[in-house]
Order: C-alpha cells, then sequence, then structure tokens
C-alpha cells in the first residue's frame, strides 16, 4: 500500500514519527505535514498567499500551510500517485467529542476522504506528552495490527473516516478495542479575562475544565475504561430525522 501521513502537530512532533512507524510495516509510507503546530485550524485552506514545500528527505515534505493544504498539495502535486490511505496523526491530546469539530488532525483525514481516499485520523488521549512519550512510543505495538485491520476492511465504509483515540497507559495494561460515538464535552470558564502590557482589555482562549457527558458506547468512556475508541464519522452532515419528519414541521408556501 501507499499510504500519506500528515498531522496538525508539525512535522517535528514525536506523535507522527510514531505514527510512522506503526505505518512502515503495512506498506510505503508518504510525510507530507505542516512546518509547525497548526492545531484547532480545523478544515482551513490557505487562499491570500502561496504555500511552499520544502522536501526533507525521501518521500517527506513540509509544508507552510494548514494541515489540509497540506493533504491536498500532497495528492494533487507531490506523490507520484494517489495514495491508498491518508494517515493523520497521532494528535498530542484527545480529539473525541466536539474536538473533532475544531481539530486538524480530523480535518486531514477529512481532506483524504474529500478527495476519494479512505482516512484514518489517530490521536493520543493523554496529558503531558512529554511525560507520556513513553506510552504513546509503546503503543506502537497497538497501533500497527490496528492499522492493519482498518486497513483491510473491504469494502471500506463509504464517506467515512475512522476516529482513533489511544488511551494514556502502557499497551500491556489496554483492554480492547471498542467502536464508539461521539460523546459531548464543554469547557466551563474557557475564556481568561485579562489585560495586555499596555492595559487594554484582551481575552485568551484556552484552559478551562473539561466535562464530558454520553453514553455507555462514548468515546471517553471507552478511554476512561482502557480501551481504544475507534469513531466511524460520517461526511454527510445532514440529519435525517429531521428530513424523515419535515411533513409535521414544513408547508409549502
Amino acid at each position: 500500500m501507499r499510504l500519506l501521513i500528515s498531522n496538525d502537530d508539525g512535522i517535528l512532533a514525536h506523535g507522527i514519527e510514531c505514527l510512522v512507524q506503526a505505518a512502515e510495516p503495512l506498506g510505503d509510507v508518504w510525510v507530507v505535514a505542516p512546518d509547525r503546530e497548526q492545531s484547532a485550524m480545523s478544515h482551513s485552506l490557505t487562499l491570500h498567499h502561496p504555500v511552499r514545500p520544502v522536501k526533507r528527505g525521501d518521500r517527506r515534505w513540509q509544508i507552510d500551510g494548514t494541515p489540509t493544504d497540506c493533504v491536498m498539495i500532497a495528492v494533487e502535486a507531490l506523490l507520484p500517485e494517489k495514495p491508498d490511505f491518508v494517515l493523520s496523526g497521532i494528535n498530542h491530546g484527545q480529539n473525541m467529542g466536539e474536538d473533532v469539530l475544531y481539530s486538524g488532525t480530523v480535518a486531514a483525514a477529512m481532506e483524504g476522504l474529500a478527495l476519494g481516499i479512505p482516512s484514518i485520523a489517530i490521536s493520543f488521549a493523554g496529558g503531558d506528552l512529554r511525560a507520556d512519550l513513553s506510552q504513546l512510543k509503546n503503543q506502537i505495538s497497538v497501533l500497527t495490527p490496528l492499522l492493519r485491520h482498518l486497513t483491510s476492511i473491504t469494502p471500506f465504509p463509504k464517506d467515512t473516516l475512522f476516529n482513533v483515540n489511544l488511551p494514556p497507559r502502557p499497551a500491556s495494561e489496554i483492554k480492547g478495542v471498542k467502536l464508539t460515538r461521539l460523546g459531548r464535552r464543554y469547557y466551563p470558564n474557557s475564556i481568561q479575562n485579562m489585560k495586555d502590557p499596555w492595559g487594554r482589555q484582551v481575552y485568551w482562549i484556552g484552559g478551562g475544565e473539561m466535562v464530558w457527558t454520553g453514553e455507555d458506547d462514548s468515546d471517553f468512556k471507552a478511554i476512561e475504561d482502557g480501551y481504544v475508541s475507534v469513531t466511524p464519522l460520517h461526511l454527510d452532515l445532514t440529519n435525517f430525522d429531521i428530513l424523515r419528519t419535515a411533513e409535521q414541521w414544513w408547508r409549502e408556501p
């Protein structure tokens, strides 16, 4: 297989190196990733100035753009042929619940899907990755067989990507893999009210306490219980339940 790997933490991130090691037994790996951290960029594109690819080695490029830029340019300009799969990650932190709406990691996989390529996003649901790096490396032994299984699914689910979250514990303590749905999360007190050095009002978005809710089959619950969470995400955001009840609330004028 030809595998394209990208991320949102940048080409120098520990997570992308771990993903390369996990994916290499499966085929030829190409890396096209941002030259710096691009977390929470979601599915943004760079439209107002050109982006520049810089070759960093055999089948490895960095781009001064977003994760979406990287996948688009890799597929349409850098790779000699279309990849069989796009793998995005390993993200430094979880991507569960509403995180998937902001995540550059998930967006890179979404772009692969939009280009007609089966895609998988992978995240490490730990805290300080510098402290948990040994755990992340340890999970390569778990991730390789999981990727081998997911990439062998035939036919791969149409218009769907798999969002994988790895629990922050040694591989020997991981209980297994669960197919999950998205949970719900919010951050109370996530806006920090402060002054800049000149006394002007500014607000810093981030921080606050993370609160999770959801069913027993939610992604965060699987992680909490020590399982790898695999959530199928659909490209079509249409609420089909509303469509089915349209006659009850809509009348043609």
